[in-house]
C-alpha cells in the first residue's frame, strides 16, 4: 500500500522537537531546506494500491539513507543511532522524541530495491537542488568539471581456485539437500581437509602439492555437478543459475574472459589500475564527475564490463546534465580518457605534460586544478562506505555509488549550514572577551 502521511497527535505533556533543539544545528537547518514532497511524488507509483500493510513514510526512509552513507553507518546502526539523536529524528520528519525503533533494518534493503537506481539518482539530485538554492552550487561552478574513475571493491573474499571450487561445491550440495536430490557423496569432509592442506602447502611454498590438491577439490566439484545433472528432473531458476555458474566454473582457465570470481556474486569483475600496494581490484568501475570550484559530486554512476575509461565519459556528462539541468563547457580529464570519442558540445581536456607546458597561466590553473578529484574519490572510500560495496547485485553497485555520493554532498551541506553559525560565535566569544568586565555587555545568539 501507498505510504502512511508521517503525522503525530499533539501532546500537551511532552515538548516538541523544535523547541528544544538548537534551530542554529545544519542538521536542523537542511531538514527544512530539502522538499521532501518530491520523493512522495516520484516514490508513490513504486507501490501497489490497496494491497498489503501501508509503507513507512517516504521522508523516514530517504532520510535515513542519507544519514547512513553521511556519517558511514550500516542499516543496523543507523536504526540504533536514530534512537539516540533528537536531531536525526527532527532531520526525519518527528515532531517528538521517539522511544521505539521506527523500522527494521531489512525494511532499508526493500526501500532501496523498490526505488532503484533511478531513484536514487533523484535523492542526488534533489541535494544537489538544495544546495543550487542555497547559493552554494552556481551556473558558473558549472563551467568546468573535473572527471575520473575509481572502483568500488565488492564484498567478496580474494578470489583463489581452490576456494572457489570449495565454495561451488558446498552451493550445490546445499541446492540439492534443500530438494530432496540424493548426492552418491557430497565431499563435505574431504574438501574440507583438502582446503585446508592447499592451504599449508601454498604457505610453505609447495607450490606442486599445492596444485594438486586445488585439482582434488577442482575434481569434487566436477563428480558433484554431474550427479546433480543426472538426478535433477525440474531445474529451477535458482539451480539453473548454479550448475550454468558451476559449468562455467570448471571450464574456465587462466587466460579465460569473463571469468568468475565470486560464487554469490558472479557479476564481479576484475579491474588492474596499475596500483604499486593493489594491482587488481574486485568490483565495479565508477565514474565520477566534480565542480572544479566547490568540489561538488555532480555526476556519479557505477559502469560494468570493464570498459575503457574514454567510452564513459559521454554517459559521464549526460548524467552531469540530467542531474544539475546545466550544461558543462569545459571538461578535465586525465591520460586514461585518450581515444575517448566524445562528440557532445563540451570541450574534453586532457592534462598532460605537454598541454600545461603550451597553456597560459589562467588555463594552466585548472589543468592543475584536475587532480582535486582524487580527495574527493578518497573521501568518499574512506567516510561514504564506497571503499567496500555489500549491496546486491548489479543493481547494487548502481545505488551504492549514488548514495556514497549523496553521503558526500551531505557533508558539504552541512558545512555550508554550520558555517555562518560559527562566524557568529566567533564574533560572540570576540565581544563577550573584549567586554568581559562590563555584564551589560554580554552577548548572546539568542
Amino acid at each position: 500500500m501507498q505510504p502512511k502521511k508521517q503525522y503525530e497527535e499533539a501532546d500537551l505533556f511532552r515538548s516538541r522537537l523544535d523547541q528544544i533543539l538548537n534551530h542554529h544545528h545544519p542538521l536542523y537547518v537542511l531538514a527544512n531546506q530539502i522538499d521532501w514532497s518530491v520523493f512522495d511524488e516520484k516514490f508513490g507509483p513504486t507501490y501497489i494500491e490497496n494491497k498489503g500493510r501501508p509503507g513507512k513514510p517516504t521522508r523516514l526512509m530517504v532520510s535515513l539513507l542519507y544519514l547512513k552513507n553521511t556519517f558511514d553507518e550500516s542499516d543496523e546502526s543507523v536504526v540504533d543511532r536514530f534512537l539516540e539523536n533528537p536531531y536525526w529524528q527532527y532531520f526525519s520528519g518527528f515532531e517528538y522524541f521517539q522511544h521505539d525503533l521506527p523500522i527494521d533494518p531489512s525494511s532499508l534493503t526493500r526501500f532501496r530495491g523498490r526505488i532503484g537506481p533511478s531513484g536514487a539518482e533523484e535523492l542526488l539530485k534533489e541535494l544537489l537542488n538544495t544546495a543550487r538554492k542555497k547559493g552554494a552550487i552556481k551556473k558558473s561552478h558549472m563551467n568546468r568539471v573535473n572527471i575520473d574513475t575509481t572502483v568500488q571493491e565488492k564484498a567478496i573474499a580474494f578470489p583463489t581456485d581452490a576456494r572457489l571450487y570449495y565454495k561451488m561445491r558446498a552451493a550445490l550440495v546445499r541446492a540439492a539437500r534443500k530438494r530432496g536430490i540424493p548426492l552418491r557423496q557430497s565431499y563435505v569432509k574431504l574438501a574440507k581437509e583438502t582446503l585446508a592442506k592447499q592451504a599449508r602447502y601454498s604457505h610453505a611454498k609447495q607450490f606442486r602439492r599445492s596444485e594438486q590438491m586445488t585439482r582434488k577439490l577442482r575434481t569434487y566439484l566436477g563428480r558433484v555437478y554431474r550427479d546433480i545433472n543426472r538426478k535433477a528432473q525440474y531445474q529451477d531458476d535458482e539451480l539453473f543459475r548454479l550448475l550454468n555458474t558451476a559449468a562455467r566454473l570448471l571450464r574456465q582457465k587462466k587466460e579465460s574472459k569473463d571469468k568468475i570470481y565470486s560464487i554469490h556474486a558472479p557479476e564481479v569483475e576484475c579491474i588492474s589500475k596499475g596500483k604499486a600496494h593493489k594491482r587488481y581490484e574486485f568490483g565495479s568501475k565508477v565514474g565520477l564527475a566534480t565542480t572544479s570550484r566547490g568540489n561538488w559530486v555532480v555526476g556519479i554512476q557505477a559502469f560494468h564490463g570493464n570498459p575503457y575509461d574514454g567510452h564513459t565519459l559521454t554517459r559521464t556528462l549526460e548524467q552531469v546534465e540530467r542531474l544539475t539541468e546545466w550544461e558543462v563547457k569545459d571538461a578535465y580529464v586525465d591520460l586514461g580518457y585518450r581515444g575517448h570519442g566524445y562528440e557532445g558540445s563540451t570541450q574534453i581536456n586532457i592534462v598532460n605534460y605537454r598541454t600545461m607546458k603550451k597553456a597560459t597561466r589562467s588555463i594552466r590553473k585548472w589543468l592543475k586544478r584536475r587532480a582535486s578529484i582524487e580527495p574527493v574519490i578518497g573521501h568518499l572510500k574512506s567516510d561514504n562506505r564506497m571503499s567496500r560495496n555489500y549491496l546486491k547485485g548489479r543493481e547494487g553497485d548502481c545505488i551504492n555509488a549514488l548514495l556514497c555520493g549523496c553521503g558526500y554532498n551531505m557533508r558539504k551541506l552541512i558545512a555550508v549550514f554550520l558555517l555562518p553559525y560559527f562566524v557568529w560565535r566567533k564574533v560572540r566569544d570576540f565581544i563577550n572577551k573584549r567586554f568581559m568586565k562590563q555584564p551589560e555587555f554580554q552577548f548572546s545568539l539568542g
